[in-house]
């Protein structure tokens, strides 16, 4: 979820270590990089500092490589008070994350720390959707959490951040499993059809969590298929409405807003949800993405 609170924050206690993994460049000549500085090491139950830039780390990069136009700046991350991404800056001008979690909570704080980047990638900020479809934003972060823990999990088999924590990975990926499990989606409903039935409620309770994951267990396979249909996300705020608009024509506006190349990956996703969207304009169609 992300909202806009109003807090100044003053007195902070802030210890700051520049991540960087390179197992799966974002480009070719550089990895993802995330700069996390954790507030009030005191709140974290104990954790070790280290350990839990570790994790914010390993989640944040497993989704941020797919979105290569994604460059956020410095993350204060609080260990309470969320999970939110906050739309004020810090008064270092750095971006402010607020998880639920603490201890050695590996998997909680994965999924969290996951949803709050994917609203930063998303170019998240106050009065991005006054077209009433806040819902859909919600439905894929919650779509990045599920495709983080996963992904995290055959990372962590392979090559985890530390050599005793490959015998974590299993709990990351049953974690996912566990919140699949709990889609209202009734099994063998499409995407569509659910959506049909449920339009007006998802419009009218955006941040209901049961919802957005009904929508992203539909929407997960799209992105484990293709991973880098990612990087479309970077442009779905570029241009919000001024008033409302049909979800067809949200996403007309989101292909509108993103470069050629990822118009195929928005008009699968409206596929998805049963919308057919217009003929691109010229000249746009033919740089998408086969």
């Amino acid at each position: 979820m992300s909202l806009s609170p109003h807090r100044s924050v003053t007195a902070l206690l802030v210890t700051a270590l520049l991540v960087t993994i390179a197992a799966a460049p974002v480009r070719a000549d550089e990895p993802p990089r995330l700069e996390i500085l954790l507030v009030d090491e005191t709140e974290w139950e104990g954790a070790v500092p280290q350990d839990v830039r570790a994790v914010l780390a390993s989640s944040g990069c497993e989704l941020l490589r797919h979105v290569p136009d994604a460059e956020p700046p410095p993350l204060e991350v609080s260990a309470r008070g969320g999970p939110i991404l906050l739309f004020d800056r810090s008064p270092a001008g750095n971006l402010q994350v607020r998880l639920d979690t603490g201890g050695r909570r590996w998997s909680q704080y994965s999924f969290q720390f996951a949803h709050e980047i994917c609203h930063a990638a998303c170019r998240d900020r106050p009065g991005r959707n006054p077209a009433g479809h806040l819902w859909f934003e919600e439905a894929l972060c919650e779509t990045a959490s599920l495709f983080v823990l996963r992904r995290m999990a055959d990372a962590w088999d392979r090559d985890p951040p530390y050599p005793n924590w490959a015998d974590y990975a299993p709990r990351l990926r049953e974690y996912a499993e566990r919140r699949l499990e709990e889609s209202p989606r009734p099994p063998g409903m499409t995407l569509a059809a659910w959506y049909e039935r449920h339009r007006d409620e998802l419009e009218s309770q955006p941040t209901d969590r049961a919802n957005a994951l009904a929508v992203a267990a539909g929407l997960l396979p799209l992105f484990e298929n293709r991973p880098d249909r990612w990087a479309a996300i970077h442009w779905l705020n570029a241009a919000p409405a001024a008033g409302p608009r049909s979800f067809a024509d949200h996403l007309v506006a989101w292909r509108r807003a993103a470069p050629g190349r990822h118009a195929a990956t928005i008009e699968t996703i409206a596929a998805a949800f049963g919308e057919l969207l217009p003929l691109a304009e010229p000249g746009r169609a033919a740089a998408a993405a086969p």
